[in-house]
């Protein structure tokens, strides 16, 4: 009886041996999928930051883009009222040409038709 228990106990410790080794062994899978996990959040985090970085960028250049496409509607703005109208320069155009310049004599012409 007394080597009926040593057996008991014997088979008793190996299996705790093995179940402790089990645990190990999953522990260490465990530690190594952490360390992982972690390695992927900290790249995903550095990119994300990186891209969110480079974002903040572009909306600054599009806002100086679109002050100064505001700047330039206004001051356009203000320059139409100065700008002449199509009906005043065809007034102006039949005009001179009632006027015809170009067939007047000058007073030069005159002089030197005179001698």
């Amino acid at each position: 009886m007394a080597e009926q228990e040593t057996n008991y106990e014997e088979q008793f410790m190996g299996d705790v041996n093995t179940r402790i080794r089990d645990l190990e062994e999953r522990n260490r899978m465990l530690k190594d999928r952490l360390l992982l996990v972690g390695q992927n959040l900290i790249e995903t985090k550095e990119k994300t930051s990186g891209d969110v970085l480079e974002i903040k960028k572009d909306i600054e250049i599009m806002k100086r883009n679109i002050e100064r496409l505001v700047s330039f509607l206004e001051t356009a703005s203000q320059e139409f009222p100065k700008f002449a109208r199509k009906e005043d320069i065809e007034i102006l155009t039949k005009q001179a040409k009632m006027f015809q310049p170009l067939e007047f004599v000058r007073k030069k012409d005159l002089k030197k038709i005179k001698n």
